[in-house]
């Protein structure tokens, strides 16, 4: 059995393996320390084995501030076309744009984003649109620690004791909360500051006793 494991991983691609290496370094203790990425992804709908990723946007937070040169932002060719959604997103199809194959954006994804920590607003659904598309290319799942937002804003209502636990809420609610502007909303760039920066000011809140450490974001 471990020898058809290794057997398995010597057939994964080099880019891969360069992603897997990273991992071999331990993430830093203080939050401060550490990369954050916060992506967003813009889709042609919302079933994730059926819908594609129409691009990917993400911006890197780091020393409690965000990085605007630390960027990503790809737009996916494909076939699978939704007009509802491009009421939402604006991504028309066949809209002239530089585009990459899901394969070479994926590529260049893990390549930009490296062992850094992922960040989202209702994140299951992100990384699992990308997850699905590293199914496709025959790969395993992101190894990246992942945070949610929407988590994460429930524990400092947590806090103040204004807490919904049935509540779902949106980034346009949590953006609204800490005056935020929302003029980029519904491209994967916008979405990823606008998350990015939400995500700076709850953890300004989580961390008022000045005692929250990565671990302990992760228990959150």
């Amino acid at each position: 059995m471990l020898k058809f494991f290794k057997n398995k991983s010597k057939d994964l691609p080099q880019f891969w393996k360069d992603y897997e290496a990273k991992f071999q370094e331990k993430l830093p203790v203080e939050i401060a320390d550490n990369r954050f990425v916060v992506l967003d992804t813009e889709t042609t709908g919302f079933d994730l084995k059926k819908d594609r990723m129409l691009s990917i946007g993400a911006i890197a937070v780091k020393g409690k501030s965000i990085d605007v040169a630390d960027g990503f932002e790809e737009y996916i060719s494909q076939e699978t076309f939704n007009p509802k959604t491009v009421k939402i997103h604006g991504i028309i199809q066949n809209e002239r744009i530089e585009t990459l194959t899901e394969e070479e954006a994926v590529k260049a994804f893990l390549k930009y984003v490296g062992n850094s920590v992922l960040v989202a607003h209702h994140a299951g659904f992100d990384i699992g649109m990308i997850n699905q598309a590293l199914s496709r290319m025959g790969l395993p799942k992101l190894k990246n620690k992942v945070l949610d937002t929407v988590n994460l804003y429930r524990e400092t209502r947590i806090i103040s004791n204004l807490i919904n636990r049935e509540k779902s809420y949106s980034l346009d609610e949590i953006a609204e909360t800490y005056n935020i502007d929302i003029k980029d909303r519904h491209t994967a760039a916008g979405d990823a500051f606008i998350t990015a920066m939400a995500f700076l000011t709850i953890l300004g809140k989580l961390n008022a006793d000045r005692k929250l450490n990565l671990k302990k974001l992760f228990r959150i």
